[in-house]
């Protein structure tokens, strides 16, 4: 009897876990994105305080070890802090599309359709090999 009704509860549990959910609305999507876009903009922003901060001990090192007449290595050479600057965040929406964003070639520029009626193997003639 225990084995019956636990491979009911078995049975009942793991339906549940089968359960189709809603589908996600499109306010909570873009919650979603702009949150994503904002946890990348703060690791970069911790990533720019890391560098500051090691340019900074690093500076002391020479600095002190200078003092105390000790001989160091030259630095390495290493790329400039960037900073990230302020938080912005431009939906994905008001974001053109390449259509519509004069990627194109101008329609002034366009001599002749697309196409032609030159057939394709006077245009790429085969390769002998």
């Amino acid at each position: 009897m225990k084995k019956l009704l636990f491979s009911g509860l078995l049975l009942a549990v793991s339906s549940m876990a089968l359960a189709k959910l809603p589908p996600v609305s499109d306010e909570a999507k873009a919650k979603a994105a702009e949150a994503a876009a904002k946890a990348a903009w703060a690791g970069k922003v911790d990533g720019y305080l890391l560098c500051k901060s090691m340019d900074k001990v690093a500076s002391g090192y020479f600095k002190t070890a200078k003092a105390a007449g000790k001989e160091t290595k030259p630095p390495v050479a290493t790329p400039a802090c960037a900073d990230p600057g302020a938080f912005t965040y431009a939906p994905p929406e008001t974001a053109k599309p390449l259509e519509a964003s004069g990627a194109h070639s101008p329609a002034a520029t366009a001599t002749s359709p697309p196409s032609s009626k030159t057939p394709a193997a006077a245009i790429a003639p085969e390769k002998k090999s």
